[in-house]
């Protein structure tokens, strides 16, 4: 009888110990293209111009506990080049010629450091990031302030990020035998799920 009183109490306290590990957990999540969307928005000397990215894939490990966002192991994402589209033949043919995306035939971001979660409200947090941003063959490293909303197993990562593209070595698009000329900073604005 004593035996089962000491062997109930040590799976008791294993179980105490070990039950709350259940409700943390690192998730493993996807980019779910219908539910995320990119812009990239920019200036002329004729009028502003935007594109969308009608194609994006990405992966993250997140920790999760109760709704609350713990912390992000990883997190990639990329943008493929010529599903940026305008709406305009000639603006995208710009666009992938500058881009160099016969050779370069995405724009990815990958996460290198977090250094700060900050629950704004339930569910919101505000993550403080360093991530390697590559386009065209030249890669820099950023630092880049996501807005998080956890929703369920979905992380919704929002923001928007200012890049000078002559800093990646991508000239700024031209049309009509150059008297259209494009600003050489564009704004990338973006709502992108992991589920």
């Amino acid at each position: 009888m004593n035996t089962l009183k000491i062997n109930f109490k040590k799976w008791f306290l294993l179980l105490m110990i070990v039950a709350p590990i259940y409700n943390v957990f690192a998730q493993e999540s996807k980019v779910v293209l219908a539910e995320s969307k990119l812009k990239v928005l920019g200036t002329s000397n004729l009028h502003d111009w935007e594109i969308d990215a009608k194609a994006m894939s990405g992966k993250s490990t997140m920790t999760i506990d109760a709704g609350n966002l713990k912390a992000i192991k990883n997190l990639d994402f990329a943008v493929e080049v010529e599903q940026l589209k305008s709406g305009k033949n000639g603006m995208d043919n710009n666009t992938f010629k500058a881009l160099n995306s016969k050779t370069y035939k995405t724009i990815n971001y990958k996460l290198v450091s977090v250094a700060k979660i900050t629950e704004t409200s339930v569910g919101n947090f505000t993550v403080e990031t360093q991530g390697d941003l590559s386009i065209s063959g030249v890669t820099k490293r950023i630092n880049q302030t996501f807005t998080v909303k956890v929703v369920g197993k979905k992380a919704i990562f929002s923001g928007k990020t200012k890049i000078d593209m002559t800093v990646y070595g991508v000239k700024p698009p031209t049309a009509l035998m150059g008297t259209i000329k494009t600003g050489k900073d564009v704004t990338v604005d973006f709502k992108v799920t992991y589920n």
